[in-house]
């Protein structure tokens, strides 16, 4: 189980986690990504859940998106944010100079304002009960196409946390666990095939996006793909012509 605590500590803001000392150990968190998906969904759809229940639905989507926000400390936001910021450059060199650097640009704020509203507007369409699978489905597939990516990309750099993934990966089990979320989701109902497509969507979007712009996979793009997840997930969810049917 010291795997599920380094992916713990890496992906979100709880205690227990425990913190690696060598690179290897560092990927072997990484099949445990979508379990504390799960975790993250199930505590942000429980807020969702309740909240709806006493304030307006807009307020409550809000208050979840902003709660797994906070239990993650923004983490996949600050990759969709340095990810976006890097597509003004003019070359690939000066893409990747723009994705290192910590600051925040215009287009990585438009990514961020737009991202958040998108997932508060399609959550909210949502009641409290189909709000909370909601959310632990996007979690849990948003983590999961980030793994996806990272058997389906070559690393653009030697150095940095998408470096150390994809070199130390261990892509016989990453592969086993993106098969079986994908496929077990795939298998709950309409509504799961309806966002197993989604993600594998933003999955094969991103992976032409990072070979074309970037020449690879970095830890930003990475994270970028699991917050696009997310929102795919829950706006096709929430398009669906009746409420989301999971059996």
């Amino acid at each position: 189980m010291s795997g599920f605590r380094y992916a713990w500590a890496f992906l979100t803001r709880f205690r227990g986690g425990l913190h690696p000392d060598s690179d290897d150990k560092i990927a072997t968190s990484v099949v445990w990504f979508p379990v504390v998906g799960i975790v993250v969904g199930a505590v942000t759809g429980a807020a969702y859940l309740g909240a709806v229940e006493f304030v307006d639905s807009f307020l409550a989507a809000l208050l979840a998106v902003a709660l797994g926000a906070m239990l993650t400390g923004g983490f996949h936001e600050d990759g969709l944010a340095d990810t976006s910021d890097a597509l003004g450059g003019s070359t690939m060199q000066r893409r990747l100079e723009i994705m290192r650097d910590s600051r925040v640009g215009t287009f990585g704020a438009l990514a961020l304002i737009m991202v958040t509203l998108g997932k508060v507007g399609a959550l909210e369409s949502l009641s409290g009960t189909d709000g909370l699978i909601a959310l632990i489905a996007a979690h849990a597939l948003g983590r999961t196409g980030a793994l996806a990516l990272m058997l389906a990309g070559t690393r653009v750099r030697s150095a940095g946390l998408g470096a150390v993934y994809t070199a130390h990966l261990p892509r016989r089990s990453v592969a086993s666990v993106v098969v079986v979320f994908l496929t077990s989701t795939s298998l709950i109902g309409v509504s799961g095939l309806v966002a197993t497509g989604a993600v594998l969507g933003v999955v094969m979007a991103m992976a032409v996006l990072a070979h074309c712009r970037f020449g690879g996979l970095t830890g930003d793009v990475l994270g970028a793909t699991e917050q696009l997840g997310e929102l795919a997930v829950l706006i096709a969810l929430s398009q669906l012509s009746e409420a989301p049917a999971w059996f």
